[in-house]
């Protein structure tokens, strides 16, 4: 079980909701990860689809927002505040 990959797993509780992740757990491959995965996090009937994927094929940015998100900060006409609002427009 040590040399098992982990794996996350994302719940849908209800039809057209969508899927959250609860957690996280090791299993051998996918199908065994999903029965873990009905097992420890539906046992009293919380969803009514999973979802599961190997925590490797996950990539995400680093949690400091100036490395990747700073482009965004030079495109000064996606901020509000470069826009004029008419005087005929009063509720926004």
């Amino acid at each position: 079980m040590k040399d098992w990959p982990l794996w996350e797993v994302f719940i849908r509780s209800k039809q057209g909701l969508s899927h959250k992740h609860v957690g996280s757990l090791h299993a051998a491959d996918a199908q065994m990860a999903l029965e873990n995965a009905r097992d420890v996090y539906c046992r009293r009937n919380e969803g009514i689809s999973i979802w599961v994927v190997e925590s490797r094929h996950i990539h995400a940015t680093t949690e400091d927002p100036d490395a990747f998100f700073e482009p965004s900060n030079d495109k000064i006409y996606r901020h509000p505040t470069f826009y004029k609002l008419p005087d005929e427009v009063k509720h926004m």
